[in-house]
């Protein structure tokens, strides 16, 4: 079936071309277009994406040194620098926004896990910074002199895919985009202390889920009884109580559990704050530790795709340059899921890197391979010439 395609081809045979469609002509998005589209659009920037360009100059010299593959390719006839610049300007970021949000939601449910620790939805919620020239980038003024934009990010800890992506200043604080956020009945949703906001998190409580978060040492805490605690597990202890501050008992009037951990590896001790009294203190401890997966997640994107250097100025153009990011990351996620590939998503990223030009059947590509077996075998064919 893929005799004779580009491995780019082939994948963009993953990408549900109708809904992407449907959401273009909900938003009029390729209204007065003759040429080059919204999808052609699309598949530039995730060619860009995929083959680590700096900019849009560097994706433009390689387009057009494949310009007789653009057809094949699916970028159409027109792609020039001043074509993708004034489409990445001018076209609606809501369009790849809301075409990253339903490949989301198609590899959470690809991906779906249910082998993990702690049955249920599990989510961590971050945020990281990208740093920006304000000389540049006018519009995302931080600081006096610096500008920033924020990547709040919820995870889905059990599938490894961003349930939620929210784009700010750098200047809006941490907890504002908690307000965003919309709360599964009987879902984890883990924070750092940055969050800690208790007329926010009683509104976790009222929706029927669970919240994990770090404490801060000042806080007021009137113990009612305690749980026995395993202290070689490393709980010290494991209380139940209620807020004893004004203010804070205000915004959050019901039953806490806070739970003291100490961490050997790191040596330090932790205090979590949850509304869940069902878990082991173990597992609350389990949870928060798992909160570093969103960590690692910016860590990984910010190494592999294009997130950091950006190939326009406005801001519509640097939300559909983070889009387009979110929706390469679930299309490698796909891919890996449908062909049944065992390999890592960094591992999937950097073969396709470089093999979108070949004409060899994805999953002959990503196939896997015992480098054992075949060591054995060049050994075996290198004796048999020998004698």
């Amino acid at each position: 079936m893929n005799n004779g395609k580009y491995v780019f081809a082939q994948l963009v045979e993953f990408l549900p071309h109708r809904v992407f469609d449907t959401i273009v002509d909900k938003h009029n998005g390729n209204r007065y277009v003759k040429h080059f589209t919204c999808w052609n659009q699309l598949l530039c920037m995730v060619f860009g994406q995929l083959t680590n360009r700096d900019s849009l100059r560097d994706l433009i010299i390689v387009l057009d040194a494949h310009a007789i593959k653009s057809y094949h390719l699916g970028f159409g006839k027109s792609v020039t620098r001043s074509n993708l610049s004034k489409a990445n300007e001018k076209r609606k970021s809501k369009i790849f926004e809301e075409f990253a949000y339903h490949l989301i939601d198609l590899a959470r449910k690809k991906l779906i896990n249910d082998v993990f620790e702690i049955q249920g939805k599990i989510y961590a919620f971050d945020s990281t910074t990208i740093d920006l020239c304000l000389s540049v980038f006018w519009w995302a003024q931080f600081r006096k002199t610096k500008g920033g934009i924020k990547l709040h990010t919820l995870y889905d800890i059990t599938t490894h895919i961003p349930a939620f992506v929210h784009i700010t200043e750098a200047s809006v604080h941490d907890m504002n985009a908690m307000d965003y956020l919309v709360y599964e009945d009987g879902a984890y949703y883990i924070f750092d202390r940055g969050y800690l906001d208790f007329d926010r998190l009683y509104r976790i409580t009222q929706s029927g889920a669970y919240f994990v978060i770090r404490s801060k040492s000042n806080l007021k805490f009137k113990r009612m009884y305690s749980n026995k605690v395993d202290k070689s597990a490393g709980v010290i202890y494991d209380q139940i109580g209620k807020l004893s501050g004004y203010y804070v008992s205000v915004d959050y009037p019901d039953k806490l559990r806070r739970i003291k951990f100490y961490d050997q590896k790191n040596n330090r001790e932790l205090i979590f704050l949850t509304n869940n009294f069902e878990l082991s203190s173990p597992q609350i401890a389990f949870l928060y530790k798992e909160r570093w997966q969103v960590e690692l997640f910016f860590k990984w994107i910010k190494q592999h795709l294009k997130i950091k250097s950006f190939w326009g100025t406005t801001e519509n153009a640097v939300r559909i340059q983070i889009y387009s990011a979110i929706i390469t990351y679930c299309l490698v996620a796909i891919v890996g899921h449908e062909l049944n590939i065992k390999k890592s998503t960094y591992e999937i990223l950097q073969i396709l890197g470089i093999s979108l030009l070949d004409k060899t059947p994805i999953n002959e590509l990503l196939k896997e391979i015992d480098y054992n077996n075949v060591k054995e075998q060049n050994f075996k064919q290198l004796s048999l010439n020998l004698f």
